[in-house]
């Protein structure tokens, strides 16, 4: 499973707001769909990493299901 706890501390830490992503292009739905640890496309993986100036594995974690 794909987890998106690391894009929130990320966002805390660096003082990122969600209105910032939302001008620089990322939908309300998605980042709902982010906080719901929904699927999302690669495309949008890319815009926050440029976005955010980090790498994927600061953001997104993937978790084992059993």
């Amino acid at each position: 499973m794909i987890k998106y706890d690391r894009l929130w501390e990320y966002l805390k830490k660096s003082g990122v707001t969600q209105y910032r992503l939302i001008v620089s292009g990322i939908s309300n739905s998605t980042i709902s769909r982010l906080k719901h640890n929904q699927p999302v496309s690669t495309e949008t993986l890319d815009k926050l990493c440029t976005i955010l100036d980090c790498g994927l594995e600061e953001i997104v974690e993937f978790e084992k299901v059993k």
